[in-house]
């Protein structure tokens, strides 16, 4: 099977902006495993701003644009030194690859960034995936790593996209408030009233990045990709899946 997994900033590291490294070390440990078993692997990544501000010691998040690139710069080098580092302990080669809005809507572009991705995959390559966001502004932005995966995910061939969060998947409300919130554990539409369970009034989630992962999840079941939202707290549950087992909420591909 190919799959992309997408894993967020707040899963790869702590609130310093310094990696968690238990948890990459987990991450790459099954990824490899799962590669082993004979899927085909690519991992679109978050994490370099943050890195970056750990990197430099930045007190906070930066709020203006060339600070944001500059961090994302730094950052981007330490992320693919881990991911380097970690996987060759299991003697799999990673691949950086880079891309902006226009790599996506310029057809020229999409198929090179289509044959390159297949061409690593045939080496037995792992390609690591993010936005370039040294260079990416608001007119060529993407816009988040949700929607990367999800886009990656449909123009690849992939036939599951795994989004691994610091959530267990979508809930009714916001169970960080209500205590019997119910997590949905299957969609097959996004329908009005799943849109307001991810961002409608008393919830915070919608500005948690749920509403990022509907807009994914309608990318990745209009291309007929399967997508999964789960936590990512142990990368284990990864097997889980893999294994058919329910985890997290499903979006049903069409």
């Amino acid at each position: 099977m190919r799959v992309v997994v997408k894993i967020g900033t707040s899963t790869l590291t702590h609130a310093t902006g310094r990696i968690n490294i238990r948890r990459v070390e987990s991450l790459c440990r099954v990824l490899s495993d799962l590669k082993n078993a004979g899927n085909e692997i690519i991992l679109v990544s978050s994490g370099a701003i943050g890195m970056g501000v750990g990197k430099l010691m930045l007190s906070n998040k930066p709020e203006d644009i060339p600070t944001k690139q500059a961090a994302a710069a730094v950052g981007q080098c330490e992320l693919m030194y881990v991911y380097d580092n970690e996987f060759a302990k299991y003697n799999h080669n990673v691949a950086q690859i880079l891309i902006t809005g226009n790599d996506v809507e310029n057809p020229q572009n999409l198929l090179n960034f289509q044959n390159t991705v297949n061409r690593l995959l045939e080496f037995g390559v792992l390609p690591v995936i993010n936005e370039n966001d040294s260079v990416s502004t608001d007119e060529i932005a993407i816009g988040d790593n949700d929607a990367l995966g999800a886009i990656v995910a449909s123009h690849v061939g992939a036939q599951r996209l795994i989004i691994l969060s610091d959530i267990d998947g979508l809930y009714d409300k916001n169970p960080s408030v209500y205590p019997d919130a119910k997590l949905i554990k299957e969609v097959s539409e996004i329908t009005p009233e799943i849109t307001l369970m991810a961002g409608g009034k008393g919830t915070s989630l919608g500005t948690g990045g749920m509403v990022t992962k509907l807009h994914a999840a309608q990318i990745a079941m209009d291309a007929g990709v399967e997508m999964i939202i789960a936590n990512g707290r142990n990368p284990e549950v990864l097997y889980d899946i893999s294994e058919g087992k329910q985890v997290g909420t499903l979006f049903k591909r069409k």
